[in-house]
């Protein structure tokens, strides 16, 4: 299994998931956590902290997953992102981005972040 490292921005507003999101994370070797629940949040955080990876659900406070990334993207350059939302259907063509529904599960994570992370043009 691909061993990853650095920081991971999770934009989830369920607490729940996104401590679970944070244990599975962890496991796979990435070693430091901001967690924001709507889209102004998630840039101050990546802000603050370049995330090497972005986990998003979709539905999130004050809008989707996918507004949090693009204000993060627009301002600071390709990320890698996983998308991990109970919701695949409302997503929009994201260019090959990675999608995880909910319940998560840990193996998917694992090959949706190695899928991520080798996207071309990515220096994350």
């Amino acid at each position: 299994m691909q061993e990853f490292g650095g920081h991971v921005l999770i934009i989830e507003d369920e607490p729940v998931i996104a401590l679970e999101l944070e244990l599975l994370l962890g496991d796979l070797g990435f070693r430091s956590f901001d967690i924001a629940d709507c889209p102004l949040d998630a840039l101050a955080c990546a802000r603050a902290h370049r995330p090497a990876l972005i986990t998003a659900d979709y539905r999130i406070l004050s809008g989707t997953g996918v507004e949090a990334v693009a204000l993060i993207t627009a301002e600071m350059g390709e990320v890698p992102v996983v998308y991990v939302t109970g919701n695949p259907d409302l997503l929009p063509a994201l260019g090959g981005n990675a999608v995880v529904d909910k319940p998560i599960s840990p193996t998917a994570l694992a090959a949706a972040c190695a899928r991520a992370s080798s996207r071309p043009g990515l220096d994350g």
